[in-house]
């Protein structure tokens, strides 16, 4: 029981700073227009981020019990899945960089169980069929969108931008920067709801695994009636006390703001006007709220910011800052090895000196 309140303590330290980490994604357009100052634009984030993590649970069920076999998991396989997930998000904090919270819990997790499972990696779901004969994997749900979800992101941000010119090449500047002055207040809304839908789901599904794991190995068989809620007995739903805990987590994290990653998203990559925010918010709102019903865990981080430079790409390809979009994409390939590695070495360090 210890043990999990630890892990609930880590999982929730991690739903936070994927709050803070991850602002940048929902708001950085929207601070860099100038459309909203960054105090008010945090708050209109945690707001929709909070009502987004609330809409559904499909995308937590995917990680509770579509990637690795749950045999492989206990209770210090999710701590270490966890705590390696914090030291990657915190490094690239750190350097300003928008890496993937997503795919740090994911590339954790693997690690973990891996180690777990005495490096037996049959324990890693690549591809298989659920009940409904609905994909489930890391192949189809990670490896896969990780790729075109960029991609449609930046196709989906030029061709948007690229539409909006043609419509309002006629209408003067001045009056283009005040429509969509109000308009992006709507497209960062949505924004801030597509992460909230997909990002807060992750850490639901964690714990959602660490309750089925101390279910099944008898860790809460002495708990008192009142702590029945603990108990999970299969992945089919989401406990509501996790699904409320989580969506509160993360809207208070997002609060806190992530002004070093909100400078490299909204002031280094592509300089914009509120026209561009808006084309860019509403293609990576549209790309998580679509897989957020499919219960991809996309990374929301992959989304915008392809979604920014295709919006950048489609005014002139130079005005693209590309050796910051190298950095960022460095970021990107690493997470998943790195946080593995991480998972890995924190479960077999932990076994080693008894834990």
């Amino acid at each position: 029981m210890t043990l999990f309140l630890l892990v609930l303590f880590t999982a929730l330290v991690f739903e936070y700073i994927n709050g803070f980490h991850d602002t940048a994604n929902a708001i950085a357009t929207v601070v860099s227009t100038k459309v909203l100052t960054p105090r008010q634009a945090v708050m209109w984030a945690a707001f929709w981020n909070l009502v987004g993590a609330l809409a559904g649970t499909a995308v937590a069920k995917t990680i509770s019990g579509g990637l690795v076999e749950a045999s492989a998991v206990n209770m210090l396989t999710i701590f270490c899945a966890l705590f390696g997930a914090i030291i990657w998000n915190l490094f690239t904090w750190w350097l300003g960089l928008p890496s993937s919270s997503s795919h740090a819990l994911i590339g954790g997790l693997c690690g973990a169980a891996l180690a777990t499972a005495q490096g037996n990696w049959d324990v890693l779901i690549w591809s298989a069929q659920d009940s409904k004969g609905a994909a489930v994997g890391l192949w189809p749900k990670v490896v896969l969108p990780m790729f075109t979800s960029p991609l449609v992101g930046f196709v989906g941000g030029a061709v948007l931008m690229w539409i909006l010119t043609i419509c309002l090449h006629r209408v003067t500047p001045r009056l283009v920067n005040t429509i969509f002055g109000k308009a992006q207040l709507l497209s960062a809304g949505f924004m801030g709801f597509g992460h909230g839908s997909n990002d807060a789901q992750k850490t639901m599904g964690i714990i959602t695994l660490a309750l089925f794991s101390g279910t099944s190995t008898g860790a809460f068989k002495d708990l008192p009636e009142w702590a029945s809620f603990l108990r999970v007995t299969e992945f089919k739903g989401i406990p509501t006390w996790v699904v409320l805990t989580c969506a509160i987590t993360m809207a208070a994290g997002t609060a806190a703001g992530g002004w070093r990653i909100i400078r490299t998203m909204g002031h280094k990559m592509v300089k914009m006007q509120p026209v561009h925010g808006f084309a860019a918010e509403t293609t990576a709102a549209l790309i998580l709220h679509i897989t957020a019903l499919k219960g991809i865990p996309v990374s929301t981080t992959h989304v915008i910011s392809t979604a920014i430079m295709g919006v950048g790409a489609s005014k002139r390809f130079s005005a693209v800052k590309w050796g910051v979009v190298e950095r960022i994409i460095w970021a990107w390939v690493l997470t998943i090895p790195i946080t593995g590695l991480l998972g890995y070495g924190l479960e077999r360090l932990a076994v080693t000196l008894g834990f």
